[in-house]
């Protein structure tokens, strides 16, 4: 390959993967991996200077603003760092600089924080607004979702008249841990990792979305003061602090070895930070040297981001045990020799699932080799096939869950293989929180934390118990006075009443069957009129049901004949919850009509309307496509109405909805 080709190809993929990272806080590759790539154009551009353009990677910062939010002018840039990925690197860098200056100068250092990175601005005393750096220049206004950060200061006393600092916005690591269990328990996308979950809550268009996070900020510099003006970069962050800012960690040094021996210990020490880091900043202390040393188009001269590499040791796998998550999936795990890695001993490495271990074709008694991915999961990268021991066979997973004995399955869309038991203790807090839900049972005051509760005192295993419960017995709970447990009780009895498609919706998506989601339950539930009835329908009978093929047909016979499933109904009859659909069709009016529902409903709820459709024979869709017969849209209709419009598909309002249902 020539090196004009190299460069193109280069640039394509650090264009794709930068979009991936700053743009839609999914990235494809690992900073590490994206750092030497942008490092390889960097030095083939520097050989053949004539290929530089303007729009190269290598010449702009981060990612585009989104149209979401306003843009902001930065009133200073916020530049990015050039990266060295050695210690000699990073000492030629500190003697070039030395050379330029004609001295040994003072540097700080300082941890890198993995976050998103925002400028804020204050003026006498007040935060006046927050932007994200966007692309160096301009960037987005988040002043709304920066105003509910934990520890953001919203008024300084004894403050410039106009104050810009620069910060790195930042999930703490227990915090991410936290919101992905919870997010597993309720079955929503785990979040990637801290930075992603970060970037992300800070692009919420509802600042509560946004506070619900947690999030966090540390500020490490000032980029414009109309007060006093420190002389050094120290003393610029000690008047920080004192102002009320979380600062970033920082130490200053003179030599060489000083500024590596500190580098190499904050490497060591990554793990005590509440914050995941991915290097460590080294910068000139003296803000005069740096207006010497100045700038390039891209990154300041006077500063450098020492990158660490992802740590990777050799270790040995002694078994690979199998755990069930609280949604029923079997993740296999791999107990490894403990080897020390980003600062902690690991003795175990997730395996993922069954597609993973065939591709490595990881067997116990292999020697593998373990990273920690994003700084926090252990994983097995690869097997060093030179050292696997004679006698090795191929793992499977098994066929029964550990958890319960019921049979598994996989998912039909993807490499999962779940627990097909509706009772299973790893289960259960899920279960409970899903059978509560708004859009199942209907339990009011019933959530996570409470469910949690009652799941770690015992007094509920299964749903069913729910209905056993007394108001005196739960007001022994923590936080939980005699009125809020009658008041529980009381919404307890009152969702025994719900309509069987409730309960449908819950046993059949949450508790075995992944293919069949609300609008199926409904339809199975109007369908066949009772749960009697659906747990003895046959294949045929369920097939002739709309939306039914014969894999889901297949899978609800299967559920039906599950002794946990007869065992969880007979209890929930027993205890008087409501096994008849009350739901009659009114007439075939909308028979083979799909309906669309777009922008806000002044005189529905989407739920109400997508249920009006559907007792008069119609489909309610989320999606517009050619097959669409009506998109109801309300106040703020988006992307649906203009897609309706471009296939010519009929737009009615809510006025002309209700004259077709007279």
């Amino acid at each position: 390959m020539d090196y004009l080709q190299e460069i193109a190809e280069l640039r394509e993929e650090l264009r794709r993967h930068s979009i991936a990272y700053y743009d839609k806080d999914a990235p494809t590759i690992s900073d590490f991996e994206y750092d030497a790539m942008m490092r390889r154009l960097e030095n083939l551009e520097a050989e053949h200077p004539e290929t530089v353009t303007p729009d190269s990677p290598t010449q702009h910062v981060g990612g585009h603003r989104s149209e979401k939010f306003s843009p902001v002018h930065h009133a200073v840039p916020l530049e990015s760092l050039s990266d060295v990925f050695s210690y000699e690197e990073l000492t030629d860098f500190i003697r070039k600089t030395n050379e330029t200056l004609g001295g040994e100068p003072l540097y700080t250092v300082e941890p890198k924080i993995d976050g998103l990175s925002m400028a804020l601005e204050y003026r006498n005393g007040l935060f006046y607004q927050g932007a994200t750096r966007g692309d160096g220049v301009t960037g987005e206004d988040v002043t709304e979702n920066l105003r509910v950060l934990r520890n953001i200061p919203l008024k300084l006393e004894n403050a410039p008249e106009r104050l810009i600092v620069r910060g790195e916005v930042y999930m703490a690591r227990e915090v991410f841990l936290e919101h992905n269990r919870r997010r597993e328990i309720e079955g929503e996308t785990l979040l990637a990792n801290p930075r992603n979950a970060a970037a992300g809550s800070m692009r919420q268009l509802d600042p509560k979305v946004t506070k619900e996070r947690q999030l966090d900020i540390i500020v490490f510099n000032v980029q414009l003061t109309s007060g006093e003006q420190p002389k050094t970069h120290a003393e610029s962050l000690d008047m920080l602090e004192k102002l009320g800012f979380y600062t970033v960690p920082h130490k200053v040094f003179r030599t060489v070895e000083e500024c590596c021996e500190e580098v190499r210990r904050i490497g060591d020490t990554r793990e005590s930070y509440p914050f995941d880091i991915d290097g460590a900043v080294i910068k000139i202390n003296d803000l005069a040297q740096r207006e010497i040393l100045g700038s390039t188009a891209k990154a300041p001269r006077w500063a450098v981001a020492y990158k660490y590499p992802p740590e990777e040791k050799p270790s040995v796998v002694h078994d690979i045990v199998v755990q069930v998550g609280r949604t029923g999936v079997l993740t296999p795990k791999a107990i490894v020799e403990p080897v020390r890695l980003a600062g902690t001993t690991v003795t175990a490495a997730t395996l993922h699932n069954q597609d993973f271990i065939d591709k490595l074709d990881v067997r116990i008694g292999d020697t593998v080799i373990v990273r920690k991915a994003g700084e926090i999961i252990p994983e097995v990268l690869r097997v060093d096939l030179t050292k696997r021991p004679e006698g090795t066979v191929p793992f499977r997973l098994p066929d029964t869950c550990p958890e319960c004995g019921s049979p598994v399955e996989r998912d039909p869309d993807g490499a999962a293989v779940r627990c097909t038991g509706v009772e299973c203790p790893a289960q259960r807090l899920r279960n409970l929180v899903h059978f509560a839900s708004r859009e199942a049972m209907d339990i009011e005051g019933l959530g996570f934390s409470l469910a949690e509760a009652l799941v770690n005192s015992g007094m509920v295993k299964t749903p069913a118990d729910l209905y056993r419960l007394d108001a005196q017995t739960v007001a022994t709970l923590d936080r939980m006075g005699k009125k809020s447990a009658e008041n529980l009780i009381d919404e307890i009895e009152k969702s025994k009443q719900q309509d069987l498609s409730r309960l449908m919706a819950r046993l059949l998506c949450a508790f075995g069957i992944r293919q069949v989601g609300q609008k199926a339950a409904k339809v199975l539930a109007r369908t066949f009129g009772s749960m009697d009835a659906i747990e003895n329908a046959t294949p045929p009978e369920l097939t002739a049901v709309d939306d039914i093929g014969p894999i889901t047909a297949e899978s609800v016979v299967a559920w039906a004949q599950n002794p946990q499933t007869q065992h969880q109904i007979r209890m929930l009859r027993e205890a008087g919850v409501n096994m008849l659909s009350r739901e009659e069709r009114r007439d075939n009016r909308f028979l083979g009509k799909t309906f669309v529902l777009t922008g806000t409903l002044t005189k529905y709820t989407r739920d109400e309307a997508s249920a009006i459709v559907e007792s008069f024979g119609g489909k309610a869709s989320s999606s517009v496509s050619k097959k669409t017969s009506y998109v109801l849209a309300g106040e703020a209709a988006g992307s649906k109405l203009d897609k309706a419009r471009t296939l010519g598909i009929p737009v009615i309002t809510e006025d002309e909805f209700e004259e077709m249902i007279r």
